[in-house]
């Protein structure tokens, strides 16, 4: 049956009758936490596709999906988008380049439509290739069969846990839907938020709003109920098992069973208290990608100017952090570790290059056909608001005279002319760099550190409950 659980072999092989009790005592522990009953299965929903939604569902079904008496997992995606021809052909590549994907198609009588496809005598959609374990984001990287429900309704109503895949610039949208049918639910569920972006609010103070907020003002389960997971990883890497770790923050009572629940052996996951300022890094951190995409792609990949760039755009991720964070010292490895590999490989550094190269437009919007939602562009307009705003004034060094924070930080301001008004071009973001009268990185770093920044209004929260315990 199209859409069944069944378990790749290169995941399957290898695995221990100790390695497989190890996970049910997980699982039997986290459905004892929920008070699940026998017989009542534990139901896990992602809510959207895009890469890093479908690795981590994926990766839940791989580790859990045997025991499908305990455990239910699904993910939802939109019906009705269409895989374009260029796409097919490369999917039909792919498949036939990997042996256990193939004979898992010919196995399961799902060979022909890819053959098909490929032909032009038939159109295939995300949802369809997703329940053979393709995300339209990520075709090079095949994942385990998932079952696909394109229902909003059927998908969340009573699921037990929901993980929001979907960009930040849609989680207030599906989660209000969403809230239309948990109005009779009797317990809430656990909420666990992959977005990485923010928006700007400016009343009745300016203030940051983050996914988890959008959540919980979306459908008004509590805040202990609604945690972030977030790291330095490429979705595809980590499906491939390459090392990596992650965070989950949030309250006490869910953190840290469900980081266990999580973890893995090649998927380190450990748990932290500070919910929305890790959550706030996960999208600054994108917003500076964008601008190393366009530098590398202008200087032909120069390693001197890509290190010259870097010096810029951290000290200028520092100096923010300092006005959101109240021990922004804490949050130096997480964001810098982030910043790292989404230079490497994220997408907003692609996106970056390509803008650069011309090879596509502003035009085109934020939403790339192969690379889902770029969510640095957002994260430029919101972080600038918020930081232009004349309330947040800081001491100029030179000037010696109050001004916006946004004064001093030259990056996200051409950044903001290059993406948002559009009144420059990418090279603007090589003009800024060479600008001699650009203050020593050094210097913005040193007033962060020597003044009293910390605004905690811009986290829309009072000092007091900044953090979840």
């Amino acid at each position: 049956m199209v859409g069944s659980i069944k378990t790749m072999n290169h995941h399957s092989n290898g695995w221990s009758a100790q390695k497989c009790n190890g996970l049910e005592e997980k699982l039997d522990e986290l459905r004892s936490l929920l008070g699940k009953a026998d017989g009542d299965p534990l139901r896990i929903v992602g809510v959207g596709a895009g890469a890093w939604g479908s690795v981590f569902a994926a990766l839940l079904q791989d580790s859990y999906g045997r025991f499908r008496e305990k455990v239910q997992i699904r993910i939802w995606r939109r019906p009705g988008r269409a895989v374009d021809r260029a796409t097919a052909e490369h999917l039909f590549e792919v498949i036939n380049s990997r042996e256990d994907v193939l004979r898992r198609l010919i196995r399961r009588c799902a060979y022909l439509k890819y053959v098909e496809a490929r032909l032009g005598d038939r159109t295939l959609f995300a949802d369809e290739i997703l329940k053979d374990g393709f995300c339209l984001n990520m075709i090079d990287a095949p994942l385990c069969p998932l079952k696909v429900v394109t229902n909003l309704q059927e998908a969340v109503w009573d699921a037990d846990i929901v993980v929001n895949g979907v960009p930040s610039t849609e989680t207030r949208e599906v989660f209000e839907e969403i809230s239309q049918y948990w109005k009779e639910r009797i317990t809430a569920p656990i909420i666990i938020s992959l977005a990485k972006g923010i928006e700007a609010a400016l009343e009745p103070v300016p203030h940051i709003i983050t996914p988890t907020q959008m959540i919980n003002r979306a459908t008004g389960v509590q805040m202990q109920n609604i945690l972030y997971l977030g790291g330095p990883n490429i979705a595809s890497e980590i499906y491939n098992k390459e090392y990596a770790n992650a965070r989950i923050c949030g309250a006490d009572k869910w953190r840290k069973p469900l980081a266990k629940f999580l973890r893995q052996p090649h998927f380190i996951v450990w748990d932290n208290s500070d919910l929305v300022t890790h959550e706030v890094m996960g999208g600054l951190k994108n917003v500076y990608a964008i601008g190393a995409g366009m530098v590398a792609a202008l200087t032909n990949e120069s390693a001197t100017s890509k290190s010259v760039y870097f010096a810029h755009c951290t000290s200028e991720m520092i100096f923010i952090t300092h006005l959101l964070a109240e021990e922004p010292e804490k949050l130096a490895g997480p964001l810098l570790a982030d910043t790292y590999v989404t230079l490497l490989k994220g997408r907003n550094a692609w996106y970056g290059q390509m803008l650069a190269k011309g090879e596509i437009s502003l035009d085109m919007g934020d939403s790339i056909s192969g690379k889902g939602m770029i969510q640095g562009v957002s994260a430029v307009g919101a972080f600038y608001e918020l930081l232009s705003q004349s309330s947040l004034s800081v001491l100029h060094p030179d000037e010696k005279k109050p001004v916006a924070p946004v004064e001093l930080c030259p990056i996200l301001k051409t950044l903001y002319k290059i993406l948002i008004i559009r009144e420059q071009s990418s090279q603007a973001i090589l003009q800024a760099l060479r600008d001699e009268t650009l203050n020593d990185p050094r210097e913005r770093i040193e007033i962060a550190q020597s003044h009293a920044f910390y605004r905690p209004s811009l986290l829309g929260q009072p000092l007091a409950t900044l953090h979840c315990q």
